[in-house]
């Protein structure tokens, strides 16, 4: 009565299984032996479990490479800078900003990506810096950079970035 027939019973069962370091959104893991049981006494069936992977709020993969974005300040940027990078073993590694460094601009921290499923490499870091311009300015401030823009050459009356480009274009 307890099996109506079928000559077995369904009951749950937790299991404890041990994702490997690499597996990825959709990854598939076979666990011998622990699916449905065979007709009739039959073995029982393998079991699949297919891993969805949480999205991390600060770093994206892509494949085994790891891509986050750090903001550097318009004076870091343009004087240059060592700065802080957290990786994903919570420790958090420097990297050297360069003088004249570029908004968008990828900094290579190489094997500290996630490891391949079959162990064989282990994927890089990509840092993005991107450069945050103050939106309000002191008076000072505001002079200074005056003053650099006319050291520079570039004044209001100056061409823009736009007219440059045309004429380089011609």
């Amino acid at each position: 009565p307890e099996c109506q027939g079928q000559g077995q019973k369904k009951k749950e069962k937790i299991l404890e299984i041990n994702i490997p370091a690499g597996v990825d959104e959709g990854s598939r893991l076979r666990i011998s032996r622990e699916g449905e049981t065979g007709s009739q006494g039959g073995p029982a069936g393998d079991l699949y479990v297919v891993i969805s992977v949480e999205e991390h709020p600060f770093f994206v993969r892509q494949d085994n490479d790891i891509f986050c974005e750090i903001p550097v300040t318009f004076y870091q940027a343009a004087l240059g800078a060592d700065l802080s990078v957290p990786t994903l073993n919570k420790e958090t590694e420097t990297i050297k900003i360069p003088s004249g460094t570029q908004s968008e601009t990828l900094f290579r921290l190489k094997g500290r990506g996630i490891s391949s499923v079959n162990g064989s490499r282990k994927g890089d870091q990509l840092v993005r810096v991107k450069v945050i311009i103050p939106e309000r300015l002191t008076k000072e401030q505001q002079e200074l950079i005056e003053r650099l823009a006319e050291i520079s050459g570039e004044t209001e009356e100056s061409k823009g970035l736009f007219d440059s480009v045309k004429e380089m274009l011609r």
